[in-house]
């Protein structure tokens, strides 16, 4: 029998105890209740909270209030009302229980943090904005912006492999873009998801402002229709209207494809190639060089392989207002030196790749385009157009086939299409240490799930899996370049690399290059499965089955930079931040020319 001292005693601390633990659930259940995610605001301010603006940056302001009852919306901007704040009436309206409140074409004309005050009804939001005006110490008179398509960091090792080489562990040379003065991280994500796209993640590099995937120019508003998303301004308009700038876009892919269109159009649907493709007209943001693919937006619907829906062919719209028009690599090398703006459409879609279209050149693969240019050629003829403008240049060049092989599992056709654009690099390098001058930007707009696990060969009969050679069984691949351009001779060698990806459809791997481009799985019933016009052996899909390609991965990129202005880039950094470092370079001034 316990005594009754004791008894007592233990009943005490018995009760103590309780009490600590029903206090611990209390603080747990709180700490639970403080971490669970806030329960979304009826109020939506675009631009988004924490957004970046150069001073004199333009920029469509819109609030829009779910379930609302009236248009009755009263917003400040560091406390004074929105409208006499930037000096514009505002246009409120109800549309059935969503109220909104939108004023186009403002700017903040002065640095600083800025505080954006909603009421509607019995609800309330503030978001908070910043303004800058930074100006380099050293300014630069051009930049080139290269972008290469999900050219993540193991597409530029494998570049380097099989541009450079490798000699007992040691590369025999770096890429043109890797011997650069500065190099940064930059994150990808877009304001609506994780995993961006090119659209929005070029966008952001054009703008300064995080958009949604399929989006450019624009934040995403509630409506359906594709071209009333409130805009922003983006660095082709920023430069031709404050600075007078000559600007150029160049690409392998479409031009009115997302990249290159991120640099000049605004629409929250990037499949509005038409559009996009017209909307280059516009001289806000017309760029002065056009080079690259996707002829098939700019003719008219009569003209076989046009997709246009209507008569309009701009081409000849281009032509009357003074551009030079090239359909082949011959005639693109022909164009007169006194041109000064250029139009160049060398495909009726994307390019053809590097490997299908330097090296294996078989005719059914290009389809009757046998002599298009290659990003070199594109990207020297482009310098040497906008040059002759003494305000200075703004050029986008894209290698846009990185990403698309990369989706279809061949690393092969992407590697030489990410040394095929190290070479382009190489000409800007060459053009801007005569100059010192010009700001040079290499970097990726997103990235893929490739990685390279090993070498692959079957010398000794081994197949497929076990054929995949890790740690000391990794002797080095084969890759032989005897005329020294940087291309390998053969994309198939007896010692290859193993490159497998962590996010792909169901598909057969053989690990060995395909003669002509293959895709890895095909739609059966709604749902992705292994080509059966594949050999090799079955790998299972691990993303959703109604993707039959590989798709992005939210990895960080390399950013790599030389010229004035370079010494912005350190450290990680968001994506948002190649647009300021950009303008900063350049100087410009967005108060000028703002109406």
């Amino acid at each position: 029998m316990i005594p009754q001292n004791l008894f007592f005693r233990l009943k005490a601390k018995t009760a103590k105890l309780a009490t600590a633990l029903a206090v611990i659930v209390c603080l747990l259940s709180s700490l639970t209740v403080g971490l669970a995610a806030p329960a979304p605001s009826p109020i939506t301010v675009l631009p988004i909270d924490q957004a970046k603006f150069v001073v004199g940056q333009t920029f469509d302001f819109l609030v829009e209030v779910k379930d609302a009852t009236s248009a009755d919306i009263q917003v400040t901007v560091n406390g004074t009302a929105a409208d006499k704040y930037f000096g514009k009436a505002a246009a409120a309206k109800l549309d059935g229980s969503l109220a909104s409140y939108r004023i186009n074409q403002v700017a903040f004309k002065n640095p600083g943090k800025l505080e954006i005050a909603v009421k509607a009804g019995g609800t309330s939001r503030t978001v908070k904005y910043e303004a800058v005006n930074n100006v380099a110490p050293k300014r630069a008179k051009n930049v080139i912006l290269f972008i290469g398509d999900g050219m993540s960091l193991p597409a530029r090792q494998m570049a380097r492999i099989l541009s450079k080489g490798i000699t007992e562990g040691k590369y025999n040379d770096l890429l043109e873009m890797e011997k650069m003065s500065n190099m940064s991280l930059i994150t990808t994500s877009g304001y609506d998801s994780l995993v961006t796209d090119s659209a929005n993640s070029a966008s952001a590099y054009a703008t300064g402002h995080k958009s949604v995937v399929n989006a450019m120019g624009v934040y995403a508003d509630s409506t359906k229709d594709p071209f009333d998303d409130p805009k922003v301004e983006n660095i082709v308009e920023l430069a031709k209207r404050t600075k007078g700038m000559a600007t150029g876009i160049v690409s392998t892919a479409n031009i009115t494809d997302a990249t290159p269109a991120a640099m000049v159009a605004h629409t929250r649907r990037r499949a509005e190639q038409n559009f996009i493709a017209e909307s280059m007209l516009d001289p806000a943001h017309r760029p002065d060089v056009i080079l690259g693919g996707g002829s098939r937006h700019f003719l008219p619907m009569s003209t076989p392989g046009s997709k246009r829906t209507d008569q309009k062919n701009l081409v000849e719209d281009f032509k009357k207002l003074g551009y030079s028009f090239s359909g082949t690599k011959s005639e693109l090398l022909a164009t007169p030196a006194s041109a000064s703006k250029l139009l160049g459409l060398y495909q009726l879609d994307n390019l053809n790749v590097y490997i299908d279209r330097e090296m294996l050149k078989t005719p059914s693969v290009l389809g009757g385009f046998n002599d298009q240019p290659n990003l070199m050629n594109m990207t020297q003829k482009a310098i040497d157009v906008l040059s002759k403008n003494p305000n200075g240049f703004f050029l986008m060049v894209e290698g846009a086939s990185i990403d698309k092989q990369l989706h279809v599992l061949d690393w092969q056709r992407a590697t030489y299409d990410t040394i095929e654009m190290d070479k382009a690099v190489g000409i800007a390098k060459t053009f801007a240490k005569k100059n010192g001058d010009t700001l040079i930007i290499i970097v990726a707009d997103h990235s893929h799930g490739a990685s390279i696990t090993g070498t692959y060969h079957e010398l000794d009969g081994k197949k497929g899996r076990e054929a995949v050679r890790t740690y000391a069984d990794s002797v080095w691949p084969t890759f032989e370049d005897n005329n020294k351009d940087g291309f390998p001779d053969d994309p198939n060698p007896d010692i290859t690399l193993a490159v497998q990806f962590a996010n792909h459809p169901d598909f057969n791997a053989d690990y060995r290059f395909k003669a002509e481009p293959t895709v890895p799985a095909i739609m059966a019933k709604d749902k992705a499965v292994a080509n059966p016009q594949t050999t090799g052996e079955f790998q299972p899909g691990n993303i959703p089955a109604s993707d039959p390609s590989e798709v992005h991965s939210a990895d960080d990129i390399v950013l790599n930079a030389d010229g004035p202005g370079a010494e912005y880039f350190n450290g990680v950094m968001d994506n948002t931040e190649v647009f300021f470092a950009m303008v900063r370079a350049l100087g410009l001034d967005g108060k000028r020319g703002l109406k």
